[in-house]
């Protein structure tokens, strides 16, 4: 008897082809120049709605270049390991409204510090093309030393097999770290550069503070 797919056997599929398709040998754009997208998503359980938000940034300046919103419906259950195929679509909606290409954009999540090694940042980056970073609030199922308390220091995320596949990035003195991990075209010390340029002032990246802030608008706003 032929068993039947489930749509979570297909995106593990899925995640099986594309994981194929991951840069780690290219070091990626410079932290501190050119353009850096923030993504982020919202969730409406009752309505079934997601937001997404794309807002890119001066690296520079860390001023706001652009902006833009997708609104749509939950089309994949909630699985966990498979978060992107609930978010992607309308993420993906979202910087295709932006009229700038960044030179970076960087996931409120994973890359490669994913049960399945292949998170959003991961994801995305591949089906866009773009240079991809991960820059999760916790650590999900990694181990890691706490690293030392002064702004830049760092350790190492821990799969089970003993391999690095992130960091834990101390980015303001004495606060929690964040968990950084490459998605595409991106090495990991750049990836961790990049965290830091991007948050002089508070725990988390001022990419992913602007897009939370607008998805969470754009979802009350939605009808």
């Amino acid at each position: 008897m032929t068993s039947v797919k489930t749509p979570a056997d297909e995106a593990r599929a899925i995640q099986d082809e594309l994981r194929h398709h991951v840069v780690l040998d290219e070091p990626g754009p410079p932290p501190g120049r050119g353009l850096v997208a923030g993504v982020d998503v919202a969730y409406d359980d009752a309505r079934d709605l997601v937001a997404a938000a794309a807002v890119v940034l001066d690296a520079a300046t860390l001023e706001v270049v652009e902006e833009a919103t997708a609104v749509g419906h939950v089309s994949f259950p909630y699985v966990p390991g498979l978060l992107a195929f609930r978010e992607l679509p309308t993420v993906l909606a979202a910087l295709d409204a932006l009229a700038a290409e960044p030179a970076l954009v960087v996931c409120d999540g994973y890359g490669l510090a994913h049960p399945r090694g292949f998170g959003l940042a991961c994801h995305l980056g591949v089906v866009t093309g773009l240079p991809s970073i991960g820059v999760a609030k916790n650590p999900f199922t990694f181990t890691y030393e706490e690293p030392g308390t002064r702004r830049g220091e760092a350790s190492a995320l821990v799969a089970a097999d003993g391999a690095e596949v992130g960091r834990a990035l101390r980015t303001q003195d004495a606060i929690k770290p964040v968990y950084v991990s490459v998605g595409h075209k991106v090495s990991l010390d750049n990836a961790c550069a990049h965290a830091l340029a991007l948050s002089p002032r508070f725990r988390i990246p001022e990419t992913t503070r602007h897009a939370d802030s607008l998805c969470r608008r754009a979802l009350r706003e939605a009808s």
